[in-house]
């Protein structure tokens, strides 16, 4: 069971913690535990309840009204439109189908977002700052692990639906190779990128998590890529993540190497000089067609 203390509320459910703290006082809206340091917690049932009250707020429910109402009426009127509204609640619908692992309220959700724009958007617009806000519970260790892997491997399989459904670039020659570094499982970023690429009819090849140095040198031999991609989010030592750039570079001199993520950002005065750094999907589309990438490196 999840303990949340009221900052991570308050960026879990959008609710400021002054605002919080009046509706315990004026509406009895929950009575949260203290520790001894009368810090007030919350637990999983209380974080749905303020998330159910969320989604009535932003349905134009006031305060008020919505004190008056049992747990049980809150989930019951919340379950009328939860699952058919799209975007207004969708952070919190999200929010939802994580602590709950309800898996046909992310489907519903992420399935209408995507219709009503595209991947890219419900990516760059939604998922990106819903990770960040779930990125709270692994800070305060309050997530279960379960719950980050049944929502990750849900996105995860969505991504991999849509890139199933584009066709394969007839031109196959110099791809662009995605890799994450061994030890490094966080693929969601990458995997998006991979989709990306192919919307744009770039060949892109994807070798996945924790890809061994030599099994990456060797692809670099087989296929002659124009550039790599990669990212870097697990904690790495500063002097490792320079070395092995430093090697790749010493091997592939010519090759273009483009990576990103949270590592990179940290490291950047060190490893800046051996690598293009990637901020945004943007850049990624701007480095791919810039014409140093259009032919094979020399190696």
């Amino acid at each position: 069971m999840g303990i949340y203390k009221i900052k991570d509320v308050e960026v879990l459910t959008g609710i400021k913690a002054h605002t919080l703290r009046i509706w315990e006082q004026r509406y009895k809206v929950l009575a949260p535990d203290r520790t001894e340091t009368k810090i007030r917690t919350y637990t999983d049932e209380e974080l749905v309840y303020l998330l159910n009250i969320r989604i009535l707020l932003d349905h134009g429910m006031k305060i008020s009204r919505i004190s008056e109402f049992s747990p049980s009426e809150i989930r019951a009127k919340v379950a009328e439109i939860k699952l058919n509204t799209p975007s207004g609640s969708a952070q919190e619908k999200l929010i939802l189908s994580l602590v709950e692992m309800d898996e046909l309220v992310f489907h519903n959700t992420i399935n209408e977002l995507v219709q009503e724009t595209s991947l890219e958007e419900t990516f760059k617009q939604c998922l990106i700052p819903f990770f960040d806000r779930i990125g709270v519970m692994w800070l305060t260790g309050s997530i279960n692990p379960a719950q980050e892997h049944f929502i990750s491997t849900l996105v995860r399989q969505k991504i991999v639906s849509e890139i199933d459904k584009l066709a394969v670039p007839s031109e196959r020659q110099y791809p662009i190779l995605l890799y994450l570094p061994e030890h490094e499982w966080h693929e969601l970023g990458l995997l998006f990128y991979h989709y990306l690429l192919r919307c744009e009819g770039v060949y892109s090849l994807y070798l996945g998590q924790s890809l061994p140095y030599e099994a990456l040198v060797l692809s670099i031999n087989k296929v002659q890529p124009r550039c790599i991609v990669t990212s870097w989010l697990t904690s790495v030592d500063e002097g490792f993540i320079f070395g092995y750039f430093s090697q790749l570079r010493r091997q592939f001199p010519k090759l273009s190497i483009i990576a990103g993520g949270a590592q990179l950002g940290i490291h950047q005065a060190k490893v800046g000089s051996l690598v293009t750094l990637l901020r945004q999907s943007e850049d990624l589309l701007n480095l791919v067609k810039s014409p140093s990438l259009q032919f094979s490196p020399e190696q």
